[in-house]
């Protein structure tokens, strides 16, 4: 064990939101107890990369005893956390829990699944009087916010839709969201390389059974179904990938189904 340049986690100023984890290529980091944890020393390179990625800046580097980097080590690190699920248990080291009350972090950044529900006798009454309840399951759904591995993403069919998508096609909780886990993001202001380390961790580190790319027509919207479908090359994964396109004018203009086995998509009809 020698004195070398380490990183050093404020827990009292990260509130757990992960960005910087897969901003780390070592997998040095994790999520544990809702904080930024240092998986071991020896993953550590002491360079600094994710130092840009904490809003919070609660990521700093010291100098303190630790042991040596050990590259060997980072290189199996990275397979497991890449295995699919039941091959590796590491990979599970990114779950972050989800406590019922009491949260240390950010609330917006707590994992949290509502699973399927029978819908309130108020909401019922609602529905048939033409008012749509809620079909959200998880939070956070911002892709940049998502945990890379969580139990709600165990043989869930994954949404990934482009941010302007609920408001433009106003029964997306009715005829889209329905049993689904659904994430979001916007392919023009957001980063897409992070989005794909974000996306491709997540496919490859849990058994999603389906994957639907919801964009809108605009030209830049597209940028969402190129980085899916590259996160899903990089994960090795096999999944059946719908893509739905969704007008300005708030109408579904097309749906196309590329089933598992298949390199095409087929178009099928729209939702009724």
């Amino acid at each position: 064990m020698a004195v070398r340049t380490m990183v050093h986690i404020d827990e009292e100023l990260c509130d757990g939101c992960g960005l910087c984890v897969p901003g780390c290529a070592e997998g040095a980091l994790q999520i544990v107890d809702g904080k930024a944890k240092l998986a071991s020393d020896i993953y550590c390179d002491g360079l600094g990369a994710c130092l840009g990625e904490c809003p919070l800046g609660a990521i700093t580097m010291i100098e303190r005893d630790a042991e040596d980097f050990d590259e060997e080590a980072v290189e199996q690190r990275l397979k497991n956390l890449a295995a699919a699920p039941g091959k590796t248990e590491p990979a599970k080291e990114n779950v972050e829990e989800m406590p019922e009350e009491d949260h240390p972090g950010c609330p917006g950044s707590l994992s949290q699944f509502f699973g399927e529900r029978e819908p309130s006798a108020q909401e019922s009454s609602q529905e048939e009087a033409g008012e749509i309840s809620s079909r959200l399951k998880n939070w956070p759904v911002q892709i940049a916010l998502a945990p890379p591995v969580a139990p709600y993403f165990d043989g869930a069919d994954l949404m990934i839709a482009a941010d302007c998508a609920p408001f433009a096609y106003a029964e997306f909780h009715r005829k889209m969201l329905d049993g689904k886990v659904v994430l979001i993001g916007c392919p023009k202001l957001d980063d897409m390389e992070f989005y794909l380390q974000k996306l491709t961790q997540i496919f490859a580190g849990n058994n999603i059974k389906s994957v639907e790319t919801v964009f809108m027509e605009v030209p830049c919207c597209s940028g969402l179904v190129q980085v899916v479908d590259l996160a899903l090359g990089q994960s090795g994964e096999n999944i059946e990938t719908i893509y739905t396109r969704v007008g300005i004018k708030g109408d579904l203009l097309d749906r196309r189904i590329k089933a598992v086995g298949h390199t095409e998509a087929q178009s099928v009809g729209v939702p009724a």
